[in-house]
């Protein structure tokens, strides 16, 4: 999960520019989803969440080439942030999703 901290009044381009640069990331074959979350307690924040097959192959993607041109379009409008990686343990289903 990458948590980035956006440049004040940035955000809608923010936004934009992730759509339209994220297949760089979600097109690699070890990629299953990615999803763009807002803070709703803290301005200017955004969690980035993307699950791969393995940590190996996210960790050859994180040094390519290609994730370097997809931070470069991204950086301009990021003042700070952090990244942790996570396997899930567990899933339980709530009672509002389908069956």
């Amino acid at each position: 999960m990458l948590r980035m901290e956006i440049r004040p009044g940035m955000a809608g381009d923010f936004e934009r520019v992730w759509r339209e640069v994220g297949d760089s990331v979600t097109s690699h074959p070890a990629n299953l989803g990615q999803w763009l979350s807002r803070g709703a307690e803290e301005e200017d924040i955004y969690y980035i969440v993307s699950d791969w097959v393995d940590e190996r192959q996210f960790r050859e993607f994180e040094t390519s080439d290609r994730h370097l041109r997809h931070r470069e379009k991204l950086h301009p409008y990021r003042s700070g942030g952090s990244m942790t990686t996570m396997h899930v343990v567990a899933h339980l289903d709530g009672a509002g999703a389908p069956r």
